[in-house]
């Protein structure tokens, strides 16, 4: 038995990207309260690798970001290319792979021979369902974006893994799940 189980549930507030919804809960002990909660469609972060001297002179591996506005917090961020598909608040939600290969395609206009899961998120378990996907691309090939009216403003480049750690650890990423993901390549690459 799960320590809160639902007894009510109100929709609060809907859009195309969420829905915002109050539950009445029984706690383990009997007790009532309520639970507000951010239900949001999976999503899927893509990690674009290119290996080294495919694209420049250089020795090392690049990987692609996408820099654009957060409204939220009003500032502009580098993170990997992530997204959600269009009309999938109802549970009709493409297959993970397909997901990252259109995010990627349509943020960066990057396409992938391979993808590779390297494991899931949890974005903010205390408030929100939404959970997404982490995908390595390899076998890169370069073609047109085909960015959402809201992605107007996104920059796409390449950078090293060294740039990208020390973007991190100057705070020009702190895009929580880009960060997360990276953490799980660096894992994955120490076996």
């Amino acid at each position: 038995m799960d320590p809160i189980s639902r007894v009510a549930s109100r929709e609060i507030y809907r859009n195309p990207w969420m829905i915002v919804r109050e539950d009445d809960v029984r706690r383990q002990d009997g007790s009532a309260g309520i639970y507000g909660v951010i239900d949001k469609p999976t999503y899927a972060l893509v990690i674009a690798r290119d290996t080294a001297n495919a694209r420049s002179s250089s020795a090392e591996d690049q990987f692609r970001l996408v820099e654009q506005f957060r409204y939220p917090i009003g500032l502009r961020r580098w993170e990997f290319p992530q997204g959600t598909a269009p009309g999938t608040l109802d549970g009709k939600e493409p297959p993970p792979a397909d997901l990252a290969a259109r995010e990627l395609r349509e943020e960066t206009g990057l396409r992938a021979t391979s993808m590779e899961i390297l494991g899931q998120l949890d974005v903010a378990p205390g408030m929100s369902s939404q959970r997404g996907w982490v995908f390595l691309a390899t076998g890169i090939t370069e073609g047109d974006h085909d960015r959402e009216p809201e992605e107007q403003d996104m920059h796409s480049a390449w950078f090293t893994a060294e740039q990208i750690e020390r973007m991190m650890i100057d705070g020009i990423i702190t895009d929580a799940q880009t960060i997360a993901a990276w953490t799980l390549l660096r894992l994955t690459q120490r076996g």
